[in-house]
This record gives structure tokens, sequence and C-alpha cells, in this order.
């Protein structure tokens, strides 16, 4: 049986963090119930074209079911009241203080269900001045110092190719602490407030820039540190065929490895010395030979060498499919997606197969009607 079979969980939540906290809440048994506005969720309509929705919404939403109703409606909170009544979690991402204003807030609702758990996921959290400050992912990396950390060597902060305030940031941390709070309520029969800003847990990301600055008092400079560009122990190096090597072979003896295969001249192999003198000479003997030459070079060999892949070619790797990791689908049988990734070690999850997202308000007569009669 799957750990969270028999957990309910309500989600609110909309777009990215929350939508993926409770897909892998959903991946590990729960029943998850998607609350839409009229309409049905900005994610429907977003990004890449899947049919009547979205690719992003199908990744996103697999196995959940939805309930569409307007919460500004005091029947359509009526309707939804009996539901919340026996829910074990409740997400929601709203700015601080909506769903107190739609009497939707944790202390209106641990008053009919006091086991449950409330998680509010926000940019900046329930307090502080900037707890009504509207942002995004990229505000968030910009204000808590990541984005400055991950500058070029020219100081110009780079876009990452990852939304990692949203994931990272938001939808891990409530995954974390949903669990935890599942165990608290198990000994002591309780259920709590979780107050998530994604904005607090994006400095474990750089716990060793904050460790730099405190011990020295100066703070990490654009491409110039050990994990940032500064060194020629990690770094992306250019091949002959406009490819790349990822080169991170930091501990010595992956360096010592490194540096002989390639035959770099023993004053170089001292990189300390001049670490650009020694990036630049690697540079030029890395950009003399075509990618899939390297790897042959490189095979067997321990020095923490690979080529830097796209996500397609990434897909194929035999590593990956070895480990089961596309094996699951969602949509349908004619129009399956390969479901999205997600942190779960195989054995909490079902088994391989297709789960659909749900259509807008497929679940309305299942799980709002029954509860309550119409007026």
């Amino acid at each position: 049986m799957q750990p969270l079979k028999g957990v309910t969980v309500i989600d609110f939540s909309t777009l990215l963090p929350g939508p993926m906290a409770s897909l892998v809440l959903a991946e590990a048994g729960a029943e998850v119930i998607k609350v839409e506005r009229p309409g049905g969720e900005p994610m429907r309509g977003f990004g890449t074209p899947w049919g009547e929705t979205s690719v992003e919404f199908v990744l996103l939403n697999r196995g959940k079911r939805s309930v569409e109703l307007d919460l500004k409606s005091p029947r359509g909170r009526q309707r939804l009241a009996p539901l919340i009544a026996r829910a074990d979690v409740l997400i929601e991402q709203f700015r601080p203080g909506v769903m107190d204003r739609l009497g939707l807030g944790y202390g209106a609702l641990k008053e009919s269900n006091p086991k449950l758990i409330y998680c509010a996921l926000t940019g900046y959290g329930q307090s502080g001045p900037k707890s009504n400050v509207a942002g995004h992912d990229l505000n968030y990396l910009a204000e808590t110092g990541l984005l400055r950390t991950g500058a070029d060597a020219k100081g110009d902060p780079v876009i990452p190719p990852a939304l990692i305030a949203d994931i990272g940031g938001g939808a891990y941390p409530v995954i974390i602490n949903v669990l935890l709070a599942l165990r608290q309520r198990e000994l002591d029969g309780g259920g709590c407030f979780l107050d998530i800003a994604m904005t607090d847990h994006l400095f474990p990301f750089q716990y060793w820039a904050q460790g730099m600055h405190q011990a020295t008092g100066r703070v990490p400079q654009p491409g110039a540190e050990l994990l940032t560009g500064g060194s020629p122990r990690y770094q992306v190096y250019r091949t002959s065929d406009q490819r790349y090597l990822a080169a991170a072979p930091l501990e010595q003896r992956f360096w010592d490895n490194f540096c002989e295969i390639i035959d770099l001249d023993a004053p170089l192999r001292r990189d300390r010395d001049d670490p650009e003198a020694t990036k630049k000479a690697v540079a030029a003997i890395i950009a003399s030979r075509t990618a899939s030459e390297w790897m042959q070079v490189f095979a067997n060999a321990d020095a923490c060498v690979c080529v830097v892949a796209d996500i397609g070619e990434a897909m194929r790797d035999l590593q990956f499919v070895a480990r089961g990791l596309f094996s699951h689908r969602a949509g349908d049988e004619d129009t399956g997606l390969t479901a999205a990734a997600v942190p779960l070690s195989p054995c909490f999850r079902s088994a391989p197969g297709i789960l659909s997202a749900p259509a807008l308000g497929e679940a309305n007569e299942e799980y709002l009607t029954p509860l309550t009669e119409e007026r």
C-alpha cells in the first residue's frame, strides 16, 4: 500500500509550486482534490498547448480530481465545507489574508476540523514587511542573493533554466513539512498551520556563500568562486563541434586523472598558482576534439567529465531509462505524455501506467453535491 493512501488533500493552489507539491503527494497515494475557480486555473491555458489544455497542466495535475466553484460565493463555500471538514491537508497559495476574508483561514477551519494540516504557500511568508508584495521566481532569486551569486564572469546575472524558488523553495518544502506534520499528528492527534515562504527556503542553496560572507566579510565575486566558474576544476568547456563538456574534477585524484588524460603541462596542473592560465590552457585542449572523441578518451576514467546534454538526449539516456524515470504516463492512451519525474522512491509510487489530469469540475457531483443540499 502507498504511504499516503487514505490521506485527503484539498488543493487551492495554481500554476507551479503548490500543484507540484500536491502532485508528489498524489503520486504517493493521496487523494488530491483541486479546487478551481470558474473557468479553471490559469495553468490550463498557459504554456505549450495540449488538446484543450496545456502540457504543463497535464504534467502537474496527473491523477488529481477537480471541482469548480466560486469561492467568493457564500453558496460555493457552503458546498465545500463538508469536504474541508473531513480533509487531512489543505494547501493554498493566495496572498496573506485572502483565505481569512473568505472565511477559509486556518482559525475558522480548525474549529470544524482540529486535525487539519493547513499549508499556506507564499513568496515572502505570512509576516514581515514584504508579506503582501507580488513576485515571481526571478524576484525571489534576486532578493535572496542567489541570482547575484550565480552571475557570470562579467558580473551579469544569468536567468536560471530552472524555477528554483517555485520548486526548490516552494514545492519541496511544502512536501517536507506536510509529511512532518502528518507524523506529528500521529503523535499528538492535532493539526497545525504551516507558513511556507519560498524566499526563506532559497538560503540553503547558498549556505556556502552565507558562510563565506560571515567568515571573511566578503560576498562571492561573479564567476570567481570554486563552484561559480573561478576554478578550472569546475568548468564547462567548448569542444571542436560546438558542444560542451562539463568537467568537475574537484578532488585531487580526479584532477590528476583529468590532467593526465588531456596531457596538460605539468606547471599548469598546479592550478592554484594561476587559475586563469590553467583554464585557458584546458579550454584550448578541449576545443581540439569533438565531444564524442573526448568521451571515448574519458571512457572508464575517474575524472568526472560528461557531455552537456539537451532534455531530449537526457530522456533517452540509458541510465535514466534503466531507472524507470520515464515509465509513467500522463494523459490518455492516444495522447499520453511521459509523466513528470517526481522525487519519490519507486516503492512509494504506484506501478507504471497512464493517469489523466482532471477535466474542469469533473468531480463536482462526487465531492460537492452529495455533501449538502442545493438551495
